[in-house]
């Protein structure tokens, strides 16, 4: 299996940067670092393919120049990167994510785990703690929705969110309110969302294998805090769409997060908390009114376009999109 990680950052090399490269000459992974106007100009650490801002332009000018600079989705030239010299998978992680000896082993897409149904929306970190802590994006009421959990299911699961200990993904508001670490249990299975079960996952620490690779665009004109989010709003669909479903397993890393300013990222995460159950109502509806011999890509584009329509996502987001499907078009 051709195996990809792919990292964005705007620091030297860190201490997650560096673990990872480390244990990637063992494990048989390729990384990809995906620079910004801001990362030093000299980047450079072994075993790395780094990609600066002249490198993006030179390798997908289409796309690169559509993409804001000094943004987070400048991720999106990494998976294309990682696509175009053959990948199978594509492990996205962050450069304050330390991983653990467990990071990046063993990966399968077959997955057992523990099926979650009838509930629409499931606060997935209730299975693998009993902290009072939620996942970033998830409606505010329904921060205490569980669902009910059946019998262990094998699926086949192109989309494996595994999550971070320490310091989580969770919303700014949690972090002003509580400032202790969370480690999740271990030894919990995976649970698997049923078709219908909602819960936002985020760019972390996060496998896609190549069948899904159309639904891992970033989209660039929204709030930084909700780009991730709101992506994988889209791919639950792009999920539901190929009859496929998204698992999540306990923690691979332990995130010692970057500088924030908790207020900044509050603002940020306003959108979500007015627009993430309707964006949820939207894109039911683009599911269920989709002829179902469209491909992925045909699907997730709608998916786009009707946030635009809808006004929830800017219309500048329409260049950048094209250029992807594009981009993907020229690599099949």
């Amino acid at each position: 299996m051709n195996k990809w990680i792919v990292i964005t950052t705007i620091n030297k090399p860190t201490e997650a940067i560096i673990k990872i490269a480390s244990m990637s000459k063992v494990y048989d992974w390729s990384i990809v670092v995906v620079g910004d106007l801001k990362t030093p100009r000299n980047w450079n650490h072994p075993g790395v393919h780094y990609l600066s801002i002249d490198r993006q332009n030179e390798l997908f000018p289409k796309i690169s120049k559509k993409i804001p600079n000094n943004h987070y989705c400048r991720k999106n030239i990494g998976y294309l990167y990682a696509i175009n010299n053959g990948a199978d998978c594509i492990l996205e992680t962050d450069d304050d994510n330390i991983p653990y000896d467990i990071f990046g082993q063993n990966i399968e897409k077959a997955v057992i785990g523990k099926i979650i149904k009838n509930s629409k929306w499931v606060n997935v970190y209730k299975y693998f703690t009993d902290s009072f802590i939620w996942p970033r994006g998830i409606p505010l009421d329904s921060i205490h929705g569980m669902g009910n959990i059946g019998e262990s299911v094998e699926i086949d699961a192109p989309i494996q969110q595994y999550l971070a200990d320490g310091d989580p993904d969770v919303d700014a508001i949690y972090r002003l309110l509580f400032e202790n670490e969370v480690y999740f249990d271990q030894k919990s299975d995976p649970v698997v969302l049923d078709r219908g079960v909602w819960c936002p996952f985020n760019s972390q620490n996060t496998i896609f294998f190549s069948e899904v690779f159309p639904l891992l665009y970033l989209p660039c004109f929204v709030s930084f805090r909700m780009t991730d989010i709101w992506r994988s709003f889209v791919a639950q669909i792009g999920l539901w769409h190929i009859g496929k479903k998204l698992t999540f397993s306990t923690s691979t890393v332990k995130q010692v997060r970057n500088e924030h300013n908790l207020m900044i990222d509050f603002e940020d995460e306003v959108p979500g908390y007015l627009q993430n159950e309707n964006i949820s109502d939207i894109l039911e509806a683009v599911l269920e009114s989709s002829d179902v011999n469209l491909n992925l890509s045909e699907v997730t584009k709608l998916c786009w376009e009707q946030l635009i329509e809808e006004g929830i996502v800017p219309k500048e987001e329409l260049e950048p999109i094209e250029a992807w499907f594009q981009e993907l078009k020229k690599i099949e």
